[in-house]
């Protein structure tokens, strides 16, 4: 049985990793970060840390499907561009 760091450590880097995606599609399309939150009925702030893969300065983020649909839309792509080819194992206790 995997220790409850070594899940957390996983869903750190997973969530670490959309936020890069999400930061690299946001670029690559020239959109700042008020526009995407803007259009994605997010606060800038939400968003913010939503690329940092933070939800406050010390807890990781657990991003909505509904938060991570809003943002792919207005990225104009598909989820799966948002999220890391791998997952991290979510069945460890």
């Amino acid at each position: 049985m995997r220790s409850p760091l070594a899940f957390q450590s996983g869903w750190d880097a997973y969530v670490a990793e959309i936020g890069a995606n999400i930061h690299r599609l946001r670029i690559a399309r020239g959109y700042s970060q008020d526009r995407v939150a803007y259009e994605a009925n997010l606060s800038r702030y939400t968003y913010q840390q939503l690329e940092r893969g933070r939800s406050s300065p010390e807890r990781t983020s657990n991003p909505r499907l509904m938060t991570l649909l809003a943002i792919a839309q207005v990225l104009k792509v598909p989820l799966d561009d948002l999220l890391p080819e791998g997952t991290p194992d979510l069945t460890a206790r």
